[in-house]
């Protein structure tokens, strides 16, 4: 293979208010739990199904993580574009060794848009590719999502 590609796009929306936390850096992350769902009609008895995935997201870039805080709450719908990232980590109580994949949003090559939903009639954009302000987006879309957070 001559290349390789890591690159993850998603729709869905928030299942909790963003945690914001400082690195030992002294720079600042947002963590988001993102639902995306599909929903089908079963064929043999005629039943609405619906399956739910939970995606962590991870925001690193500070700018972003500034619109994420002041902008994004719990149900609010959003597009991400990142890479996907698994990280290991010792589980203090058992001592053994733990695995966490999740969605990373930082660089060049990543991007977090709000998109309307219901009554709000537009949303955020913020490309690190462009600026490093956000723009204005008037996509509108909506799909209500009552799940709880499984983690």
């Amino acid at each position: 293979m001559a290349g390789s590609l890591n690159k993850v796009l998603l729709i869905g929306r928030l299942g909790a208010d963003p945690e914001i936390k400082q690195m030992v850096n002294g720079k600042s992350v947002a963590r988001l739990s993102l639902a995306t769902s599909q929903s089908w009609k079963d064929k043999n008895s005629g039943e609405k199904k619906e399956k739910t995935e939970w995606h962590r997201i991870v925001v690193f870039n500070e700018g972003l993580v500034n619109v994420v805080q002041q902008y994004l709450k719990k149900g609010a719908q959003i597009y991400v574009e990142g890479q996907l990232t698994t990280r290991k980590w010792k589980d203090e109580q058992s001592g053994q060794d733990k695995f966490s994949t999740e969605i990373v949003i930082q660089g060049y090559n990543s991007s977090l848009t709000m998109l309307g939903g219901g009554n709000s009639g537009g949303g955020i954009q913020y490309d690190n590719n462009q600026s490093s302000s956000p723009t204005e987006d008037t996509s509108q879309v909506s799909n209500d999502m009552d799940d709880e957070i499984p983690f």
